[in-house]
């Protein structure tokens, strides 16, 4: 779970203007701060099942977010992938 502090860390980072909660680049670098805490949560709990169906669906909403961007904007979308280290 991501903590209120980390949530407005991240957003003041990735936010494109003052008072931005909703923009594509917040929305995924909040879903990869939760993915990363996830991915380490099952590292110790590895038969958490409910919890691995959850982050599936963060991925994919993920996903859908890029995708987006690359549709409307590649500049943009190529930014957002390098600043979050991701690899697509």
């Amino acid at each position: 779970m991501i903590t209120p502090e980390r949530k407005k860390e991240v957003i003041a980072e990735y936010a494109t203007k003052k008072g931005d909660t909703g923009s594509p680049e917040v929305q995924v670098a909040i879903l990869s701060e939760r993915i990363t805490n996830l991915t380490e949560h099952f590292k110790t709990h590895a038969k958490d099942n409910h919890s691995r169906r959850g982050m599936i669906r963060m991925v994919s909403e993920r996903r859908s977010l890029l995708d987006y961007v690359k549709k409307s904007d590649v500049k943009r979308y190529e930014s957002i992938i390098a600043r979050l280290g991701l690899r697509r």
